[in-house]
């Protein structure tokens, strides 16, 4: 285990750094931590430049569901600077027409001033695993994302319509990676994990029964093991 290879976390949309509390309370007592913000960027690519412009020169690489989708352009960009990936509740693929259609009304009621329903319609309660922490995480996660505001979620949204499929980056990984979700996430299903971790050559997938879309804050402590495992895999030569 290296003690001096920093960790760089990049949150989901609409989140900030109270996503990753539990790891960062945790993982910060043996590597630097550090959690990106996009800033108004609009498309995941900018949001991957944003990331690597106040990154370390070379660090461990956290994405959580947007975050994910940021971190896959992060390696497109600078594998060299990645030393090994970990991609919680995230998916690689290109948005649906479906997804599109779901996404563009909401993108209109926040323009009218409605961002708290469209937050709270985009995390439905069963994306949970159901138990007594489930409210408490849903209101954070309307809190943090009211923070941001209406223009960063319009930025967030127009990025996410926009990604591309990052497939292709995957099957050319060659690092250690972890791919990790909840049972109950239906926004990013496990269907869809075990579809990454086929594509990775060097990866490891956890599944984990009573988390939903945010195991980090649902199941800390076996995020945190998980990471800690993690981080304990040697580099490997590329």
């Amino acid at each position: 285990m290296s003690a001096v290879e920093p960790i760089l976390f990049l949150p989901g949309m609409m989140c900030d750094a109270r996503a990753f509390a539990p790891q960062l309370a945790d993982l910060s007592r043996d590597w630097p931590v550090q959690v990106s913000c996009y800033g108004d960027a609009d498309s995941v690519g900018k949001m991957a430049q944003a990331a690597l412009a106040t990154a370390p020169a070379r660090f461990a690489l956290v994405g959580h569901s947007m975050g994910g989708i940021v971190a896959m352009q992060v390696l497109a960009r600078a594998p060299d600077r990645v030393t090994r990936l970990a991609l919680i509740s995230t998916s690689p693929l290109a948005e649906t027409p479906a997804e599109a259609a779901w996404r563009a009304p909401l993108a209109r009621r926040v323009r009218d001033g409605d961002l708290a329903t469209v937050l709270s319609e985009t995390l439905p309660a069963d994306n949970l695993a159901p138990g007594p922490g489930r409210a408490d995480i849903l209101a954070l996660v309307q809190d943090m994302g009211a923070r941001l505001g209406a223009a960063r979620y319009l930025c967030q949204a127009q990025a996410l319509a926009g990604r591309e499929d990052a497939q292709e980056i995957l099957a050319a990984l060659r690092t250690a990676t972890l791919v990790l979700c909840g049972r109950h996430d239906r926004l990013t299903p496990v269907r869809r994990h075990e579809a990454m971790a086929d594509l990775i050559a060097h990866s490891t997938l956890e599944i984990l029964e009573n988390a939903g879309h945010f195991p980090m804050l649902e199941a800390s402590e076996a995020v945190n093991q998980a990471l800690r495992v993690w981080m304990a895999r040697p580099l490997m030569l590329r």
